[in-house]
């Protein structure tokens, strides 16, 4: 298992810089709407599992809390010069997508295990309809493996940025792996109970967002 580096003195200020102009673009342009942030923990190891509509999203949940996270990127990002760089002195660290990636895991597990914030999209790409599809044994596999709480978190409209709609997150109660007698088996049931609470964040937005 990979070793946990702290991060450098400029590596919290570029990350700090960066998020506080996600943010305020967010707040002003988009009029960004938070609840349920008081949900997510304010120390020790947590998985915030979200839905997927852009490439907006791990920013846009990193500038929704006030805890710096660490999050997947489809490796391809990596692969440009400058924009790779910005992205792993943000806390990015590269997942193959179209494989079992047993080393980004593994690193997910060392940074979980060092209490640390991790965003993980339970689906494993984003969605080209806006619907919430079905879950992988990621969220559950990482659950069991670091018993770490998840929280469900829920995104509206950020696959309508041009349209500038309102961007809505909502954070979920923690959520713990039950007891299994075959953690094994239970990696995906878990899984598909988180998408499931993931959905239910967005029928509320939802209903909320038509009775106003």
């Amino acid at each position: 298992m990979s070793a946990f580096v702290p991060p450098r003195l400029h590596q919290k200020f570029l990350y700090l810089l960066i998020r506080g102009i996600y943010r305020e673009a967010f707040r002003w342009i988009w009029r960004l709407e938070v609840t349920g942030r008081e949900n997510v923990p304010g120390t020790g190891a947590v998985i915030l599992a979200s839905n997927h509509l852009s490439l907006a999203d791990p920013p846009l949940v990193g500038s929704s809390i006030r805890r710096m996270i660490h999050y997947f990127a489809k490796e391809e990002l990596f692969r440009y010069p400058v924009f790779g760089w910005i992205i792993r002195q943000v806390n990015a660290f590269p997942v193959k997508r179209a494989e079992h990636d047993v080393g980004a895991f593994k690193r997910a597990q060392t940074l979980l295990k060092h209490g640390q914030a991790v965003v993980l999209f339970p689906e494993g790409r984003r969605s080209r309809t806006g619907e919430i599809g079905r879950a992988k044994p990621g969220v559950g596999m990482l659950a069991y493996k670091t018993k770490a709480p998840v929280v469900p978190v829920c995104i509206r409209n950020s696959d309508r940025l041009r349209e500038f709609r309102k961007l809505r997150v909502s954070f979920g109660s923690p959520m713990f792996a039950p007891p299994a007698k075959d953690e094994k088996e239970a990696y995906q049931a878990f899984s598909d109970e988180v998408l499931a609470r993931v959905a239910e964040l967005d029928a509320k937005m939802y209903n909320d967002a038509r009775t106003r």
